[in-house]
């Protein structure tokens, strides 16, 4: 898989209402930069959640998910981009 960078990657928000949608993407690459497992919540724009799931420490993961949702996490050590996936 092959990623094509969309923004500049930035720390998630941290609570609810907080969270991003990285330029309406509808992939995002996230990367837990510590040494703690954090939790990752998804929600629409109107902070209703979607669903929660847990991101290793020093893990990367792709999300995919609505252009209007934002996603937040436990600690600002999880940094979040737009992507687009290509093969």
């Amino acid at each position: 898989m092959k990623i094509h960078v969309l923004g500049s990657e930035a720390a998630c928000g941290t609570s609810s209402g907080s969270g991003s949608n990285f330029g309406s993407s509808t992939n995002v690459r996230l990367v837990n930069t510590g040494t703690t497992d954090r939790l990752v919540s998804v929600e629409t724009s109107g902070a209703s959640l979607i669903g929660t799931f847990t991101i290793k420490a020093n893990a990367v993961e792709i999300v995919q998910k609505d252009a209007s949702d934002e996603i937040f996490a436990a600690h600002a050590e999880v940094k979040g981009v737009g992507v687009a996936i290509t093969t």
